[in-house]
């Protein structure tokens, strides 16, 4: 078995870590460097890693530059910027050989902080500040645009487009202008006089993000949502999903506006709680609005009582659930996918959800708006299932994609004039034999209305407590279960190769185990990827399971939960299955996967 080449960091392909202290003002430092990354076209992602606190506490700033696209995080540290005394010694540790740390060099740096294998280069960023600066506040905040400039020499980025980034943030605040170009300017010089710039390996032009933008998957669900037609969101406030429904308010505020009044013509509403949150969205969808909620794993325990009202009365809902860290509360502000069996079968009794799983912003734009169409389609709570991640990062993605002649699918919803030509309506009963009703909206018609409790009732939306009549509404929404698998999203296949051995995996996996199937091929093992989209699996999914011997189920989380699923849901043979688990918190990245396919594989040989 051949073994792939580790390489170092070269022009365009190299990772910059920052560490320095939640509250000082980095995120406006970090996100320039990596903005001027992007604007000289070089394929470029961000993780940021801060802590729940708000201020005070130790924060990480990621930046992987790759000439190839990849958007994983790259899990090595070419250039570590350490800004913060008390993560000194950890920072240092994690600079790959070869590989440089910057420090400030304003105050003494101690022995124990040296390593023989990395270049150290110090750089008096507190000094130039206080000796250009008047407030203390200022020093603080343009110590971190310093380092950018110090950078910017070191790499030899494009200072046109450092400037050009710089006038669009501060347009038409003069004066912050001319203090972020100043520190800008502090730290270039200071570089170019005293170190050889650039480092071995730099930034160079090449044009490879045209037609791309940088977004989050937040804000990218927020205007899907807009898009899709919802005209309420309710929600309880919860790292990390708050951020989608603010985006969701400023789009609302610009885009749903009344043209004649000016007023609004979208509600938001914050709940007293997450119970609370989806008993809104379920009564406004019910009523025929498009509704959502965004939470995380801890608000997907407080709704479980009515998401499971929502699948039985069968009412259009759409939640989006921004994975974190678990169990309980956990560990709010970094990565997991922790909450896919509680989001499949939330609430008690039989029960089961619709799940779509985004790999990318990209994506939780476009399955915003689908989540709103099946769950009209299918008159059940849809749960859009993504993570910190995708969240609350900044990705490179393809310009979002727009149909203008997207009509909204409604589903089976009667209209007046189709109730006044029938004899009686029931709302529970199934004429179609695939398992979906059909419904009407308040209002409509008189023969549209109905009462009916969320359980106990028959196929026509009366009361009951008897078996067989109770036993035909579950298995009738067993029949719809099934008609589902029509309707998701389908997997997505890479590779054709006539190999028995395949991974499998979903969400913000995906970029790791593209990379991961690159590295490997490198070193002659050949593996077929598919990327679950959704849940219920399809037969494509059963196909995949079939066809071959051997599968690496990449997920992060500790109980192999996606595996897990599978084995409740499809015919695979558990001893095919092998779990591939990441979750410490941080995003997953290629040498994880690689270095678990090898170990495995070898395992193998050597039985």
């Amino acid at each position: 078995m051949k073994t792939a080449v580790i390489t170092g960091p070269k022009d365009n392909d190299f990772t910059i870590k920052v560490g320095n202290v939640n509250g000082t003002g980095s995120a406006s430092a970090n996100t320039l460097l990596m903005k001027v990354l992007f604007r000289m076209g070089i394929p470029v992602v961000a993780k940021n890693y801060f802590p729940s606190n708000i201020q005070g506490f130790p924060t990480w700033y990621e930046i992987r530059a790759s000439e190839n696209g990849y958007m994983a995080r790259s899990g090595r540290i070419d250039v570590m910027l350490a800004m913060n005394a008390e993560t000194y010694q950890k920072d240092l540790a994690c600079v790959a050989p070869g590989g440089y740390l910057i420090y400030d060099s304003t105050w003494p740096r101690h022995n124990v902080l040296n390593r023989q294998d990395i270049t150290i280069l110090g750089v008096p960023l507190s000094q130039l500040c206080n000796d250009n600066f008047a407030s203390s506040r200022a020093r603080i905040l343009m110590k971190n645009i310093a380092y950018v400039g110090v950078m910017a020499a070191l790499l030899d980025l494009d200072m046109e487009v450092v400037r050009e980034l710089l006038n669009q943030s501060f347009a038409s605040k003069a004066q912050l202008l001319d203090a972020n170009q100043l520190a800008i300017d502090l730290g270039y010089q200071y570089a170019k006089e005293n170190f050889e710039c650039p480092l071995p390996f730099k930034a160079t032009a090449i044009g490879k993000t045209d037609d791309h933008i940088i977004i989050d998957g937040n804000t990218a669900a927020g205007l899907g949502c807009v898009f899709a037609g919802a005209t309420l969101g309710a929600w309880y406030p919860i790292t990390p999903s708050t951020s989608i429904m603010d985006a969701f308010r400023a789009f609302c505020d610009e885009y749903r506006k009344d043209p004649v009044t000016g007023l609004s013509n979208s509600c938001v509403i914050q709940a007293e709680d997450e119970l609370s949150a989806i008993g809104m969205v379920l009564g406004a969808s019910w009523n025929g609005a498009r509704a959502f909620t965004s939470t995380s794993g801890p608000g997907i325990s407080l709704m479980n009582e009515f998401l499971g009202y929502g699948y039985f009365a069968e009412i259009p809902a759409v939640l989006i659930d921004v994975q974190r860290c678990g169990p309980s509360t956990g560990m709010p502000t970094r990565v997991q996918q922790s909450d896919i069996l509680s989001c499949a079968y939330a609430s008690h009794g039989d029960t089961r959800h619709v799940l779509l799983f985004p790999a990318n912003p990209a994506e939780c734009f476009t399955m915003s708006v689908q989540a709103f169409d099946l769950a009209e389609q299918l008159q059940t709570p849809i749960i859009v299932v993504t993570d910190l991640d995708i969240g609350m990062n900044d990705w490179m993605c393809p310009d979002l994609q727009w149909d203008d002649n997207y009509q909204p699918d409604r589903g089976k919803v009667l209209g007046a004039d189709e109730l006044e030509k029938m004899e009686s309506f029931h709302r529970y009963l199934d004429t179609d034999g695939d398992g979906i009703a059909y419904r009407t909206l308040p209002g409509t018609h008189a023969k549209g209305a109905y009462f009916t409790r969320g359980s106990g009732h028959n196929m026509y939306g009366a009361y009951t407590e008897d078996s067989d009549e109770y036993k035909e509404i579950v298995d009738r929404l067993l029949t719809k279960w099934e008609t589902a698998k029509g309707f998701v999203p389908r997997p997505e296949l890479h590779g054709t190769d006539k190999s028995g051995i395949g991974i499998l995996s979903i969400g913000s996996c995906h970029d790791a185990v593209l990379e991961a199937r690159d590295r490997l091929a490198e070193g002659g093992i050949s593996l077929n990827y598919l990327r679950v989209r959704a849940f219920p699996f399809n037969s494509e999914v059963q196909e995949f399971l079939d066809a071959h011997d051997r599968i690496y189920v990449v997920e992060q989380n500790r109980d192999a939960q996606l595996r897990g699923l599978l084995l409740l849901e499809t015919k695979v043979e558990q001893d095919k299955l092998v779990p591939v688990l990441h979750y410490d918190g941080l995003p997953l990245y290629a040498r994880f996967i690689t270095d678990a396919v090898r170990t495995d594989l070898s395992r193998g040989q050597a039985a």
